[in-house]
């Protein structure tokens, strides 16, 4: 399978769009979702900051990428610049989200358009889930994107008929145009994909993606597709960069992320639903991946929302 394939098949769904707005100097804290999450840079400047002091600078034009289960906060420098224009996001449906420091230092502001982002292939999906760091595209003045960041800001500035569609469409061909120059430059926060170039271990793959609760083990993959247990499980760590089992770990707290966040299933169900004989083994290992246990983690989820 190549990654021409991928990206032909690629089908990618986003959640509604928000628009954050920090004036000043600010911060903006993102928690843990069951999806990535896309910040696209509108105007100003600041940085990305992660829970391992990871920074990540942006500015306008910046394209940034958050894998799953990553809680992150969105800071504002509170510079000088170009101010982004009056934009009314409420005729686009848009969620807005607006924090202005306590002293404001002239007029600056940091603008960013976020979203979170499923990406499938040909039926499968969450498959951006598989991102273990975050993604960072630049987009200068040459790119082919800026043309897409220009159509965007004015469709924000300007809302009419069609504006959601059209930001939509753009953020799709964003997304494309992100995967194709991070594949070319071979950046380890995909190398996930390079699973996808061996048929056998993509096969074991898409049964995890398809049914993470199912009874996997090593034994009943390397069975699946056709090899012994120690050549599956060298082939799967040589392809993907793990193991199987620690790979399906992370899909079902991922799973039961995301039915925590939008169900109201009884947690001792969704332990089952992903995997669990016990709700106590599922919530230790919820919490030692997540931070919460899951009861907090739905609260949490649900008071942002």
């Amino acid at each position: 399978m190549s990654f021409e394939y991928v990206l032909d098949r690629m089908e990618v769904s986003t959640e509604p769009f928000a628009l954050c707005e920090l004036r000043g100097e600010c911060d903006l804290g993102l928690g843990r979702r069951p999806t990535a999450t896309l910040h696209y840079i509108l105007a100003g400047q600041g940085e990305i900051v992660l829970p391992d002091s990871q920074r990540i600078s942006v500015q306008k034009g910046s394209l940034v990428l958050v894998p799953a289960m990553h809680s992150h906060t969105l800071r504002s420098f509170g510079d000088g610049g170009d101010l982004f224009p009056a934009c009314s996001p409420a005729k686009l449906n848009l969620a807005e989200h607006f924090l202005e420091a306590k002293e404001l230092d002239g007029n600056s502001q940091l603008v960013a358009l976020c979203t979170h982002v499923t990406v499938g292939l040909d039926g499968t999906g969450d498959l951006i889930d598989l991102v273990r760091e975050p993604i960072v595209e630049r987009v200068g003045d040459k790119s082919e994107i800026q043309s897409s960041l220009r159509i965007i800001i004015n469709e924000i500035s300007n809302p009419g008929l069609g504006s959601n569609a059209m930001i939509r469409a753009l953020l799709l061909q964003c997304m494309i145009e992100i995967l194709r120059k991070r594949l070319s430059a071979q950046d380890r926060a995909l190398v996930w994909m390079g699973a996808l170039e061996d048929q056998k271990v993509w096969k074991a793959l898409r049964l995890m993606l398809d049914a993470p609760g199912g009874a996997h083990s090593v034994e009943s993959l390397a069975e699946a597709v056709g090899m012994s247990r120690s050549t599956f499980a060298k082939h799967f760590s040589d392809a993907y960069g793990s193991g199987p089992m620690e790979l399906l770990r992370n899909l079902r707290v991922q799973r039961a992320a995301k039915m925590l966040e939008e169900t109201d299933v009884p947690v001792k169900r969704i332990a089952e639903v992903v995997g669990f004989r016990s709700r106590s083994a599922f919530s230790r290992m919820f919490e030692g991946l997540t931070g919460l246990a899951p009861q907090n983690f739905r609260q949490k989820s649900r008071s942002k929302n």
